[in-house]
């Protein structure tokens, strides 16, 4: 087994970096190389501006190609709670942004030309007690009714030719959602950002940050340069100096294992349907088949801010015992791949965006931002551009997590209690 991501493991890694020192003028800074910050280094390029990516590490080295490879449509939220939480009109905005955001990516795959094996599959979200089969056909109702009708509700009897596991009452089928290949993807669009004029420095965190002169002079160990605009696009990962952004931002791992390739008789048996699917539970699964047929298979497992081979394997073990529960015929398969990584929530576990201190910013996806990243990343680039104003998170209220600093202590409690909720709903 590999404690690496399957994602990684099995794309060709970005090749264009730039090899000199971080130095120079530009239009705008982006900061951070995952989806955000390359879809908008790629619009602004192309609208000409003079763009840098500066990557702490390199291209989709964080939650961009540590994901389990979804491109779901939909809110993580059920839209219900989203009506009473940001009002009727932003909750249909942000609901549609989600499928914007798919329709954006199946875009930018084709006009670039990137292989990542994108493909509508449609999602289910499984009712694993039948009390949320209630929950998800009110939810279903309201979505249907009012913003969107490509879904269906599927009970107990439709998921034979969807999934292979009696656990499950019922779902929901969201059926715009998508899935790709993320490691294909990210390089993909790091190759399309420079053929389209940008520059990406890779190992060049930003570790100092002073305005002079109406602009931003931003370090990094391999030098400095200096920009009109900054986007702030690191999510989970952001250090440096973003205290503002780390004080809102609670880092969660996220862990996934990937089996061995499935045969045919194996696949019949375990994805028929072969669509992505969540399960309902707070501390639930999410699943799909690879473009080689392996089963991925991830979840919380853990609540842990930490990501390292043995934090993993521990989440591995976890997740495993949970694979073998809904698909207990998959109970002694091979897993081929182990790996974490870092989710950015936020409180309320709705996404940011806009511009605070002089800084533009988008993050906050709470486990659900593959699609919606790379389309506020262009969202982004048209407002730092003077275009028009497509964002649907403007002006939403972003307030900072009591007692938190940076480093998550309370996530041990909140997993206690997620649990426990699971146990009595």
């Amino acid at each position: 087994m590999q404690f690496r991501s399957y994602w990684h493991d099995t794309a060709s890694p970005f090749a264009g970096a730039a090899s000199g020192p971080v130095e120079g003028a530009y239009d705008v800074a982006v900061v951070g190389g995952g989806f955000t910050g390359l879809a908008a280094a790629r619009a602004l390029a192309m609208a000409g501006a003079k763009v840098v990516v500066l990557e702490a590490g390199t291209v989709g080295c964080g939650a961009s190609g540590r994901n389990g490879g979804h491109l779901n449509n939909g809110l993580a939220h059920s839209f219900i709670a989203a009506k009473a939480a940001l009002g009727t009109e932003r909750a249909i905005a942000l609901y549609k942004a989600f499928d914007d955001a798919v329709d954006t990516i199946e875009r930018l795959v084709a006009e670039e030309g990137i292989d990542c094996a994108f493909r509508r599959a449609g999602k289910l979200k499984l009712a694993s007690k039948p009390g949320h089969l209630d929950a998800i056909a009110r939810n279903f109702e309201a979505v249907h009714r009012e913003v969107d009708p490509d879904t269906a509700l599927l009970g107990r009897a439709d998921l034979a030719g969807e999934i292979g596991s009696d656990g499950f009452h019922g779902a929901m089928l969201s059926k715009k959602s998508a899935m790709m290949h993320m490691g294909r993807f990210v390089t993909g669009m790091a190759d399309a950002a420079v053929r389209h004029g940008a520059v990406i420095h890779e190992h060049a965190p930003v570790t100092a940050r002073r305005e002079k002169g109406g602009r931003h002079l931003l370090g990094t160990p391999r030098g400095s340069l200096s920009a009109r605009e900054v986007l702030l696009a690191t999510g989970a990962y952001t250090s440096g100096p973003f205290a503002w952004f780390r004080r809102r931002i609670i880092a969660v791992g996220s862990f996934i294992i990937a089996t061995r390739p499935l045969s045919e008789a194996e696949i019949a048996a375990t994805m028929p349907g072969n669509r992505t699917a969540v399960t309902s539970l707070n501390i639930g699964n999410y699943f799909r088949l690879a473009p080689d047929n392996r089963l991925i298979f991830g979840g919380r497992a853990r609540f842990s801010a930490t990501s390292d081979e043995a934090s993993d394997a521990k989440s591995g073990a976890i997740l495993r015992a949970s694979l073998a529960r809904i698909f207990p015929q998959l109970a002694d398969v091979e897993i081929d791949y182990c790996w974490g990584g870092l989710v950015d929530m936020t409180r309320d576990r709705y996404p940011r965006a806009g511009r605070t201190d002089g800084v533009w910013y988008a993050m906050g996806y709470s486990g659900h931002g593959a699609q919606l990243s790379t389309h506020l990343g262009m969202i982004m680039a048209d407002a730092i551009l003077g275009r028009s104003d497509r964002n649907p998170l403007k002006d939403l209220a972003w307030p900072a997590v009591p007692g938190h600093f940076g480093k998550p202590w309370f996530l041990p409690l909140v997993g206690l209690y997620y649990k426990m909720l699971d146990r009595i709903q």
